[in-house]
């Protein structure tokens, strides 16, 4: 079946690299958009973001602003105009601390802000009233409707290091294997314990993160480790989830890059993870333990500029996932870091409409040309001067303010309407190949469709929904822009409009 809106005047599609790349003319005013449900892609799994490093704090903050943050971040309610209260994340990464705060200045990280407390006490025994302002956040996202939990690691318990703290030394992996199996039952017992005291229990469990860089300069808690010793904690850990009952999934990957998954890379015996942990015959295969998820999980980050390498890189990411039966695609982290090729940087923050635009590109290019089943922002919260957060706040631990972001919105364009089972189909675009690219996306859920278009032209585009071979109609739109925030308007007639330089999502329903 096709949906096609209807133009005023020919227009033509731009192929690029491969795949559209739909381009808009800086004079153009109005395009036609195919949707082709024959051709579908990868079902959609969630939409999430993290705590790290913030909630450990904001989580603990007076009950009426750590509330309000919760709603921007989980909420699916509407304001009686029907725009959105919250951008109804799907998915929660909790930061399993590795023990850096109870350390103090002996932890070596400088910053306590990026010190994480642990569960695990220094006479082995568990207090679970630790990390309680990331609890709080557990808890007030699973009031607020989201189904899916993640605890990720980014270091072991310090009780484990090979150095006694939350980092490494000299880029060398900081736990032996002769820990491995105590590593397993923290987590086992972790998985265990939150459910006891939050009544949320993780659906996933990934206990290593970026293992492809050195995390030796104490600037958070970080651990090194090369594919064969991944696969042996992992191991260790299935034989534990298996033993105890722990319906957890163990999450793969977490490469800093996702160049690391398909190519061997920089880093000896850290790349070429697709093969190497799923390929049937390799030396460190794991695809076949009953606890690890059929998923790899990589970060976007300094692979997102200039679109066109973007696209390349993800073409090649998704056609080497494709080798692997069943396998999905998992975007964990993500935040602006880098000059991305003169195209924006990620140093200080920009609450406005440019680092949004920017973030939806990735966000597209992630879906549409990785076929990424999942995309995951790095910390949902933050204290600092980079773009890194979707909200940010004074940096203050006890009590302080709080500014929403156009990042935050943007994302909000997907995660707000894409629900987890979404399945993507074809969606292209006929214009003028002159321009700021106009990026289109489309998710059938059921009976329901929704389209996101990202404009970052100077000049508005006009779509008027016209059905052709299945009757669907659209009802709701919803702003992002310098001026707007997700919110809502009725579709009617042809002369639909999005505005320059915004992101616009329109749900409709297949008759």
């Amino acid at each position: 079946m096709i949906i096609k809106t209807t133009i005023k005047k020919t227009l033509m599609a731009v192929v690029a690299l491969g795949i559209n790349i739909p381009l808009v003319s800086s004079q153009g005013k109005e395009v036609t958009i195919d949707i082709n449900f024959s051709k579908t892609h990868q079902t959609i799994s969630n939409f999430g973001a993290s705590d790290a490093w913030a909630c450990q704090f904001v989580g603990n903050w007076p009950d009426d602003k750590r509330n309000k943050i919760a709603d921007l971040l989980f909420s699916r309610d509407t304001y009686a105009d029907g725009s959105p209260k919250g951008i109804g994340l799907s998915l929660w990464r909790f930061n399993i601390g590795a023990g850096s705060t109870q350390q103090g200045n002996e932890s070596g990280i400088k910053d306590e802000w990026r010190r994480a407390e642990s569960f695990l006490k220094g006479d082995g025994s568990y207090n679970w009233q630790n990390q309680a302002g990331q609890v709080w956040f557990l808890k007030a996202a699973k009031q607020r409707g989201v189904k899916q939990f993640l605890g990720f690691n980014n270091s072991p318990p310090v009780q484990f290091t090979i150095n006694g703290k939350a980092y490494a030394s000299g880029g060398k992996v900081n736990i032996a294997p002769d820990k491995y199996d105590a590593y397993a039952v923290f987590l086992a017992k972790v998985v265990k314990g939150v459910e006891q005291v939050s009544k949320v229990k993780f659906d996933y469990i990934s206990p290593v993160n970026e293992p492809q860089w050195d995390w030796s300069d104490g600037g958070q808690e970080g651990a090194p480790y090369n594919n064969a010793e991944v696969a042996g904690l992992i191991r260790a850990i299935n034989k534990e989830f298996v033993s105890n009952k722990i319906s957890s999934k163990i999450l793969v990957g977490e490469a800093g890059s996702i160049n690391y998954l398909f190519t061997k890379g920089d880093k000896p015996g850290k790349g070429s993870q697709i093969t190497d942990f799923f390929k049937l015959g390799s030396a460190n295969y794991i695809g076949d333990l009953p606890s690890v998820a059929k998923t790899i999980a990589a970060h976007s980050y300094f692979t997102t500029s200039p679109m066109a390498s973007s696209v390349k890189a993800r073409r090649a990411l998704g056609d080497s996932i494709a080798t692997i039966n069943g396998l999905d695609f998992w975007q964990s982290e993500y935040c602006i870091l880098g000059d991305n090729a003169g195209e924006i940087d990620g140093n200080k923050r920009d609450l406005g409409i440019d680092a949004a635009l920017y973030l939806a590109s990735v966000i597209h290019t992630d879906l549409t040309a990785a076929n990424a089943s999942a995309w995951q922002w790095w910390t949902a919260i933050s204290a600092y001067d980079y773009k890194d957060g979707l909200i940010y706040i004074d940096k203050n631990k006890t009590d302080g303010n709080f500014y929403g972001s156009k990042m935050l919105w943007a994302m909000g364009n997907y995660s707000r309407f894409i629900k987890p089972g979404a399945v993507r189909v074809d969606a292209e675009v006929s214009s003028v190949a002159e321009g700021k690219p106009l990026l289109v996306s489309a998710f059938k859920n059921g009976k329901n469709l929704t389209v996101v278009i990202v404009n970052q032209g100077a000049n508005e585009v006009r779509a008027a929904f016209h059905i052709d071979n299945a009757k669907v109609q659209f009802t709701s739109s919803y702003l992002t822009s310098q001026v707007a925030e997700l919110k809502a308007g009725k579709v009617t007639g042809d002369k639909n409009v999005v505005p320059a330089r915004s992101i616009v999502t329109f749900t409709g329903v297949i008759k």
